[in-house]
């Protein structure tokens, strides 16, 4: 069975568990300056959302299946957060690689998510200042 599966791999060619060369997007000059912003735009939301003292960056890599999408957030107190995902290039559409509802959800997610890292690291240990 292992023959007919895309992970089988190509005996002499591809190992099992990886994607041949073809399947594997290649991006021109344009779409990765493209793809650069876009994460940037990103970064600049989750900024938006959220106070001062937690830093955000993200980052373009490549990976086996093609580019690789990473935001990080580091909050004052608790665990770093980030989002990693594969973006779909052949849905890239004009000079957004990411779709604006896409980055707006992920940004969103991940300052929902550093501020509950807050929450979780300082517990009940906090009194409120009003009622």
């Amino acid at each position: 069975m292992n023959g007919n599966t895309p992970y089988g791999g190509l005996p002499g060619v591809t190992n099992a568990g990886e994607r041949a060369a073809e399947d594997v997007a290649e991006l021109s000059g344009e779409q990765k300056r493209a793809l650069n912003r876009d994460v940037s735009r990103i970064a600049a939301l989750t900024r938006e959302f959220l106070p001062d003292e937690y830093v955000v960056q993200g980052d373009v890599a490549d990976g086996a299946t093609g580019p690789q999408v990473r935001v990080a957030v580091r909050p004052p107190v608790g665990h770093p957060v980030s989002a990693g995902f594969t973006p779909d290039v052949e849905a890239a559409i004009d000079d957004e690689m990411i779709a604006a509802d896409e980055r707006s959800e992920v940004a969103r997610g991940l300052a929902a998510s550093a501020a509950l890292q807050v929450k979780q690291a300082i517990g009940d240990g906090v009194e409120p200042t009003a009622r």
